[in-house]
């Protein structure tokens, strides 16, 4: 599985998409939209941690999607191709956030006020603000297995890794979880 354009062959074996027209995408771009839009931005919430964030990432990953639907449509897992930009976008954005913060405090104008998570029961809050934390890789491979209910090998298409890689950042995530937020693994440490 991959994120990347079906290999499409004749018969005889040569790539059919040199001899003919281009690939054309398996399904209306609204339709994939209306599909997907709901867990997208799920995924730029836990990735953000802004309501107004996640809506305004996922929003930029469709637009570029539509963009390119003729090549995006015809991947394997188009949805794989969204879901990888709306994780870079987030980290872009992140980046641009703290960068944008030093400067501000360089300059004094600083102020103290603190987004809070809409409509989250504390724990859940508490939890994503910790995976947040978390480093980048581990942040994304903890969003796109608990929220998005991906497995491993789906993850590593995403993420453009190999599922070991995967299951390293989700087992070191687990433990900077667990100790962060009091939890045990399995029994006694």
């Amino acid at each position: 599985m991959t994120v990347r354009p079906r290999n499409r062959t004749t018969a005889e074996g040569e790539d059919r998409a040199s001899i003919t027209q281009p690939v054309r995408a398996r399904e209306p771009f609204e339709r994939f939209y209306e599909r997907e839009y709901r867990s997208v931005v799920g995924l730029a919430y836990a990735l953000s941690g802004s309501s107004a964030a996640s809506e305004d990432l996922a929003q930029e990953a469709f637009i570029t999607a539509h963009r390119n639907w003729d090549r995006i449509g015809a991947y394997d897992k188009p949805e794989a191709w969204v879901r990888r930009i709306v994780s870079n976008l987030a980290v872009s954005r992140f980046r641009r956030t703290v960068a944008e913060a030093k400067a501000l405090t360089r300059l004094g104008g600083m102020r103290s006020e603190t987004a809070t998570l809409p409509q989250l029961p504390a724990e859940a809050a508490e939890f994503w603000q910790a995976v947040r934390r978390l480093p980048t890789r581990q942040a994304q491979c903890v969003a796109l297995h608990y929220l998005e209910d991906m497995a491993i090998v789906d993850i590593a298409d995403i993420l453009d890794c190999s599922p070991n890689t995967v299951k390293v950042h989700l087992h070191k995530a687990r433990q900077t979880l667990a100790d962060r937020l009091g939890a045990h693994l399995g029994g006694d440490r």
